[in-house]
């Protein structure tokens, strides 16, 4: 049995398997998934579990280049913004239109959602993966 870090298993496995340039959506509970796209789906109930949570627990393990939220969180949801500021740690921070957003996630390339049971607007990132050497 693992003693820490990601015990999902499937997410686990996900996130053990990105390559250099992959992209991870973590995305709320509402947000449009591609009918065909690869989705760990962790909601249970409204906000559980919530964005952060799951954002700060891969975050742990995930090396991370670069990531992408829509712009509209400036506006519509700046607790959540301030949380995902917080959790960088030198992480390039891009901020899109949201229907650019939805393109991102629908372009070439492996793209996973994990759908999380948040319920409040644009709370959502895109991760792009990173590589642990130079």
């Amino acid at each position: 049995m693992k003693k820490n870090g990601i015990l999902n298993g499937p997410l686990s496995k996900v996130v053990a398997a990105l390559g250099h340039t992959d992209k991870l959506v973590i995305c709320d509970s509402g947000l449009s998934i591609p009918r065909n796209a690869e989705v760990i789906d962790l909601a249970l109930t409204k906000n559980i579990p919530r964005f952060i949570e799951t954002l700060k627990i891969i975050l742990e393990e995930l090396e991370v280049e670069k990531a992408i939220i829509a712009a509209e969180i400036v506006k519509k949801n700046e607790s959540v913004l301030k949380e995902i500021q917080s959790l960088m740690n030198g992480i390039k921070l891009q901020k899109v239109s949201h229907e650019m957003f939805k393109e991102i996630t629908r372009q070439n390339g492996r793209t996973v959602f994990v759908r999380t049971g948040e319920a409040t607007p644009y709370a959502n990132i895109i991760l792009i993966a990173g590589v642990t050497f130079n």
